[in-house]
């Protein structure tokens, strides 16, 4: 079933979705409609892990070590999303946490391109 990464894409592509409109909601004042796609945007993160670990277990012995840390960076991605809303939805600064989200998301993003299921754009 996982001989390739479309479900696993599908998942994180639909939750940068949901985490962009769920900071619109915020702007524009609709909180309640926020909380709600803050929740559906959770069953994302538990999506995009599923997918994820099953990727790893099954492809991880192409580069243990880089997939390991592709592994990790993807975690870290999830935590400063749910970062960035929560402290965003109490008025807190986030401005750490949108760095340390761009950064990870950029080492993460380029690590998948990068390995044997990626897209080969940086062979």
């Amino acid at each position: 079933m996982f001989d390739n990464t479309h479900a696993h894409i599908t998942t994180w592509v639909v939750a940068l979705i949901l985490f962009a409109v769920a900071l619109f909601l915020h702007n524009s004042g609709n909180k309640k409609a926020m909380k709600i796609v803050q929740m559906i945007l959770r069953l994302f993160y538990l999506l995009i892990i599923a997918t994820g670990f099953m990727l790893f277990s099954k492809h991880s012995s192409y580069d243990p070590a880089l997939y390991g840390i592709k592994f990790l960076g993807g975690i870290v991605v999830i935590a400063m999303m749910e970062m960035v809303l929560v402290r965003t939805s109490k008025g807190k600064n986030t401005g750490v946490f949108w760095a340390l989200l761009l950064i990870s998301f950029i080492v993460t993003f380029y690590l998948g391109a990068k390995l044997p299921l990626g897209w080969n754009w940086f062979s």
